[in-house]
């Protein structure tokens, strides 16, 4: 019979970081056997001399305490869970002074905090305790990170690589105009520590990925997903499940937002309400689709909502819930999850158990149904010279956007109409289409070279590279 054994945080060091191992054995005893024969250094913090479980051991088989010496005996199926958890009955000293004590200035300054029962000075001492990974120092990182250090997290880590950028500074207000072309994870880390000097900040300048997502996340209790694209929001789940952490998610887009709390040992994760992503491209990003500046500050909000309750154990944790909110009619709606019991990742038994190349699970970068050419700007400017209007120059963006800037003598034609108005077009043309920076363009590309138009090409980097090399009075967003 093959059986799960949780490893507790303490002991996880003697099976290579691990958080749970997967033996065989018809019997408890066979199966912890089997624990000690792999992982040795386990014994002298498991077992006596004489091999009965030290006094300090709880072991349980799913929910049932089986503690007792007889245990050894109690037959195991397919599939179920040993879980072996430290005791803390009767309250040990060690566990009393793994809370840090608050100084003086700290009871001044989170004395709001410290008048709420359900905080108090126990709460405030597990907020300072607490570690805290934020990924990302964009929209929803900003006010989340913010709130957290306000709030008293001991320890916040951020995982980013970008720069801080004009187009930022309209929702992430971690940011500011005297930060632009700075590394976000040093803007973040200044503001935070400037708010609260207590602060202590872990940064991480890289792009999560398999390779690094165990080891980092490994060190953090609560993962707040902070992420715009999904083969990192699927990385953080499965990182989060493989490791048994609470993964405190939200998202954006235009004016909607969503929030949750993924805890694959209570609850459903991320996977259970979204099996598989959608394909590549037809979700807009916000760079592509647009964000209402103070949507973020709402999302990011609860999300730091729910870390604190989760750090302090009050009140009720969305784990199941889906939060939905809706901008423009300003009206929450909340959604019961279920955990899937095929789920890859959490389901029963689960077919995922390690980190997997996300890039091709979404979809990115795999090769699209016509790999058609391109063209950069400065060839296009010379062919609009030498063409004239036998070159046709289709914008695809939407019309609000063509509003801000277009490329003069271009014909706009959102993506989504096209297929509607391919008579419009010369089959015979040669036809250019462009967008913002390139995706949508080649979607079009795509739509017309499956209508049989023989000569389109796609504008490499879209009119924010033809500002920016060609036009630059041109405004750019």
């Amino acid at each position: 019979m093959s059986v799960t054994v949780t490893i507790p945080t303490p002991l996880r060091s003697f099976t290579g970081g691990r958080d749970a191992v997967e033996l065989q054995g018809a019997t408890v005893g066979e199966v912890i056997d089997g624990l000690l024969s792999a992982h040795g250094g386990l014994k002298r913090h498991l077992v006596q001399d004489d091999g009965r479980l030290r006094n300090f051991v709880n072991l349980y088989l799913n929910d049932t305490d089986i503690r007792q010496l007889e245990s050894t005996s109690t037959p195991v199926r397919e599939g179920d869970i040993l879980t072996i958890v430290p005791s803390i009955a009767g309250g040990s000293p060690a566990v009393e002074t793994e809370l840090p004590r608050l100084s003086h200035s700290e009871v001044l300054r989170y004395s709001r905090h410290l008048l709420l029962p359900e905080v108090g000075v126990e709460g405030q001492r597990k907020l300072k305790a607490a570690r805290v990974l934020t990924i990302g120092a964009g929209g929803l990182g900003s006010p989340l990170s913010l709130y957290l250090a306000a709030a008293g997290v001991g320890t916040i880590g951020i995982v980013d690589f970008d720069v801080v950028d004009l187009t930022n500074l309209q929702r992430q207000i971690v940011h500011g105009t005297s930060t632009l072309g700075r590394p976000k994870l040093e803007s973040a880390k200044a503001r935070l520590t400037d708010l609260n000097p207590n602060l202590n900040v872990e940064t991480y300048e890289t792009r999560l990925s398999s390779e690094n997502a165990l080891e980092i996340i490994g060190e953090y209790d609560i993962v707040v997903d902070g992420t715009d694209n999904f083969p990192t929001r699927y990385l953080v789940n499965d990182a989060c499940v493989l490791l048994g952490k609470p993964n405190v998610y939200g998202s954006i887009f235009r004016f909607e937002g969503q929030a949750s709390v993924f805890y694959a040992k209570e609850g459903p994760c991320y996977r259970c309400l979204y099996s598989e992503p959608p394909p590549p491209g037809l979700v807009p990003s916000c760079a592509e689709g647009g964000v209402l500046g103070v949507l973020p500050g709402i999302i990011g909000s609860i999300q730091a909502l729910e870390t604190i309750k989760w750090i302090i154990g009050a009140g009720d944790s969305l784990v199941g819930r889906l939060v939905l909110f809706d901008a423009l009619k300003l009206r929450f709606r909340e959604l019961k999850l279920r955990k899937d019991p095929s789920c890859p990742i959490c389901g029963d038994p689960p077919t995922i158990r390690e980190l997997i190349d996300y890039e091709a699970f979404c979809g990115i970068g795999a090769a699209p149904a016509y790999q058609g050419p391109e063209v950069i700007v400065e060839e296009l400017r010379q062919e609009r010279t030498d063409k004239g209007d036998d070159l046709v120059l289709i914008d695809v963006r939407e019309p609000h956007e063509w509003e801000i800037a277009h490329i003069d003598g271009a014909r706009l034609i959102p993506l989504g109409q096209l297929p509607d108005r391919l008579a419009e077009l010369d089959g015979h043309s040669e036809i250019v289409t462009y967008c913002h920076k390139g995706s949508r363009s080649m979607k079009a590309l795509e739509i017309l070279r499956g209508a049989g138009f023989g000569k389109v090409r796609s504008l490499t980097g879209g009119i924010d590279a033809w500002a920016e090399r060609v036009e630059e009075g041109m405004a750019r967003y």
